[in-house]
């Protein structure tokens, strides 16, 4: 799990990258929650889908976003940010030109900068966003979302509402030609405390799912 220092767009950006195990195998990118919140790379729902992406033989980043631990530049309320992501992508494919698919994951905050990107970048083609901020910021350029994907979200989330989530599912699935999945974990709050073996489960149950040769999503 060697750390990666690349240029981001206010500096240096600090990362872990587990590089790819064969020639043509997908890319994965982790986004951590608000780094006003204590967000980190670290974080450790963060940690957990990096090795779950790593055990299944994606190259695979995580990295912090601007100002947080050895990246460079301040927190931008998301613009920034998004830009970082953009970057962190166009290193790891740097790396890793073979790639022809290509999976970004983010929690919270990160969930949010996750769909961004998935609208700037055609080569994403799954994505799974975790307890997203549906009820803080305006979702609305998801329109129309590109690829198919998964929200997982606290059934006793307070943070995020959870029918805000599932207002924006029923929203997004009135859209053709993708399909988008979503699951709540009974017991969970916006920080799945006691709860993440419960969401590992289903971040789990989806890729399998997804990535089954025989998956009607492509």
């Amino acid at each position: 799990m060697p750390t990666v220092i690349f240029p981001g767009p206010e500096g240096r950006l600090e990362g872990r990258f587990s590089p790819a195990p064969r020639p043509r195998a997908p890319v994965a990118m982790i986004l951590h929650p608000h780094p006003q919140g204590g967000g980190t790379m670290n974080e450790q729902i963060t940690q957990r889908l990096y090795k779950t992406f790593v055990n299944r033989g994606f190259a695979t980043l995580r990295f912090n976003f601007r100002g947080v631990g050895r990246s460079q530049g301040s927190f931008d309320n998301g613009i920034g940010e998004l830009s970082d992501a953009a970057s962190a992508l166009d290193w790891v494919q740097q790396v890793h030109p073979e790639a022809q698919v290509t999976w970004v994951a983010g929690v919270s905050f990160g969930a949010l900068i996750g769909m961004q990107l998935l609208m700037r970048r055609p080569e994403i083609r799954g994505w799974i966003s975790i307890g997203a901020p549906a009820s803080m910021y305006d979702f609305s350029f998801l329109a129309p979302c590109p690829a198919s994907g998964i929200f997982i979200h606290g059934a006793q989330d307070t943070v995020v509402q959870p029918q805000a989530v599932t207002k924006l599912v029923e929203k997004l699935r009135t859209q053709k030609h993708i399909t988008v999945h979503h699951e709540e974990i009974p017991r969970a709050n916006h920080f799945f405390e006691n709860e993440q073996a419960e969401l590992m489960k289903s971040v789990d149950n989806y890729l399998d799912f997804r990535l089954d040769p025989s998956c009607p999503i492509k």
